[in-house]
């Protein structure tokens, strides 16, 4: 290896040696990226992890937003690999707000000692699969030329930012911010005319915040969501000791679940909506409305297959809405119609339909009136023109492969994943993609990733990548990659379960509908939690069923190499 100068950076961390060769690349120094640093080096693998912030984070580093918080309970969005850590660290809400989690993360890091193997403020700009040597080469816009026997993808599925082309957006004279790259520094509304455009999940956290400190708020709106009160709490000290009396039987449960975290169950859980009578399916509803959070999916047994039984719950919700909006014209516009319930990504709130009886807050419907251009004192619709001070994107990502293939991945024979993903991502089990050996993909598209608790699927796809990398060592086995008859089997199956449900039906972001030009295929994978979990380690037990595993020495090498000793990259 070859060292060149080490020693404290001007920001104080550990300046990493330059070397011409690692036993692995992780890309992404987020939730997936740090838990996958910690099990590489508990096998004494050399890794790097290169991460484009200044700090640990991921999507926490960057979603600064007002009013952003986990829409998973705090007690169950934490890692669970450490009982020490798990005992130690205290929420203090029931849903954690993005400042408490970023320390969370931060003193993770800390407790681990992670951070001298990570070069912050470094991107991955490329990565090539070597076949004459079975390693990785990786680019950054540092510079840095690495070569490593694994790469793996911690990228996160929502962290590439998406802004409307809208004409004029460089012609506005204020400030504008995108939820997803929030200013560090934070930004004060006060007084200001601001614009929100989008209503997803950013949008339904912040604009309540914002309306509280600003002259007045425009939110402008092309598709309602539905959404579900938070209820939010600060956390019961005597909950939280039971909670921890107990945390490795809720941990077991939660992986065998199909959502990755526990969700209040009930008699009728397992019965189809329509099987009990309006006053009881009312009753269910109203208990899991008055508890906030995700539950009111989990009332009955086909609210995800069934438009009908679905139909119930929409109109429950429709219903809340108009008791809570004072004006009837206003609430109408709210009222999601165009998809069913849940098939968009359910939004957890605090306040968001009330916000829209304050006398400062101006809903415009741009889905009949659409926005034509930003001005350079605001923004024009079709029907009206808006002087604004600031404007905010709350239009979410390019979800599931935005961050992938805004890095030049080439695997064998130069073939790029975004030319072999132009039709849709293809994967097998969402872990790896054929003509890609040794690239692993933390939640990448095929597997639950998004319908699920995200740290329940990211402990386990760091876990199964590191028993796989393990696995191959110790048998000194150079490469893995799926077979095109497993992936292709896969996707099959990803997608025929979707088809089985209502999630096609809606224009959502797990289907790429809010990326102009961007293929409409079903992307996560819906058959649960712990059916996945399953059938993943069914797969590593039956010797990686479904994979290709090969050694240097098997590979038919052209007449020019054949000569050439080719040491493993896989020594210990």
């Amino acid at each position: 290896m070859k060292d060149s100068e080490d020693g404290p950076m001007a920001d104080g961390t550990q300046r990493l040696p330059d070397t011409d060769h690692l036993d692995a690349v992780v890309v992404g120094a987020g939730v997936a990226g740090l838990y996958m640093l910690y099990r590489l080096r508990a096998l004494g693998l050399s890794t790097r992890v290169f991460e484009a912030g200044d700090n640990v984070g991921g999507t926490w580093y960057w979603n600064r937003y007002p009013g952003a918080r986990c829409d998973i309970e705090s007690i169950d969005y934490s890692y669970s690999f450490s009982d020490d850590l798990q005992q130690e660290w205290d929420w203090s809400e029931r849903y954690a707000t993005q400042p408490e989690i970023l320390r969370y993360v931060n003193h993770v890091a800390d407790r681990f000692d992670l951070r001298r193997d990570i070069r912050f403020e470094t991107r991955v700009t490329a990565t090539h699969f070597d076949e004459r040597n079975n390693h990785w080469s990786i680019e950054t816009d540092r510079g840095d030329h690495v070569t490593a026997s694994f790469c793996i993808m911690a990228t996160g599925c929502l962290s590439s930012s998406q802004v409307p082309a809208i004409p004029g957006l460089d012609r506005f004279q204020g400030r504008w911010y995108h939820t997803g790259q929030w200013p560090h520094e934070g930004v004060d509304f006060t007084g200001q005319r601001v614009g929100v455009i989008g209503t997803g999940s950013s949008g339904i956290q912040s604009i309540p915040v914002i309306a509280s400190h600003a002259a007045h708020v425009y939110v402008f709106q092309r598709t309602p969501n539905f959404s579900v009160p938070a209820h939010n709490a600060p956390l019961d000290p005597e909950y939280v000791r039971q909670i921890k009396a107990n945390y490795a039987e809720r941990r077991r449960k939660a992986r065998e679940s199909r959502s990755g975290f526990l969700v209040p169950l009930n008699k009728n859980t397992e019965t189809p909506a329509l099987d009990v009578s309006p006053e009881v399916r009312r009753e269910e509803y109203e208990a899991r409305w008055a508890r906030g959070g995700f539950g009111l999916m989990a009332s009955f047994s086909d609210l995800y297959s069934n438009k009908a039984a679905n139909d119930t719950a929409a109109a429950f919700v429709h219903e809340k809405i108009r008791k809570i909006v004072h004006d009837p014209a206003v609430a109408e516009k709210l009222l999601p119609r165009d998809h069913p319930v849940g098939t968009k990504r359910l939004c957890v709130d605090s306040g968001y339909y009330a916000t829209y009886n304050r006398d400062n807050v101006t809903l415009v419907d741009i889905r009949s009136a659409p926005i034509e251009e930003i001005t350079p004192d605001g923004l024009r619709t079709r029907d009206s023109a808006y002087t604004l001070d600031s404007i905010v994107f709350a239009t979410g990502f390019d979800a599931m492969t935005g961050a992938l293939n805004r890095i030049d991945i080439r695997g064998r024979g130069g073939e790029a994943l975004r030319e072999k993903w132009v039709a849709g991502p293809r994967t097998y089990l969402g872990i790896a993609s054929a003509g890609f050996p040794n690239l692993f993909l933390i939640t990448g598209p095929g597997s639950p990733s998004v319908l699920s608790n995200m740290m329940t699927s990211i402990e386990q796809h760091v876990e199964w990548t590191t028993e796989c990398i393990d696995y191959l060592r110790e048998r000194r086995i150079d490469t893995i990659e799926p077979t095109l008859e497993a992936e292709d089997d896969w996707v099959d199956h990803v997608n025929d379960l979707a088809q089985e449900t209502l999630y096609p039906t809606a224009g959502s972001w797990y289907m790429g509908a809010n990326i102009p030009g961007k293929p409409r295929i079903f992307m996560p994978y819906v058959g649960g939690v712990g059916t996945y979990r399953k059938r993943c380690a069914e797969i590593a037990a039956n010797g990686y069923e479904g994979f290709v595993l090969t050694t240097m020495s098997e590979r038919e090498l052209p007449a020019s190499e054949s000569t050439m000793a080719a040491p493993s990259p896989l020594s210990s």
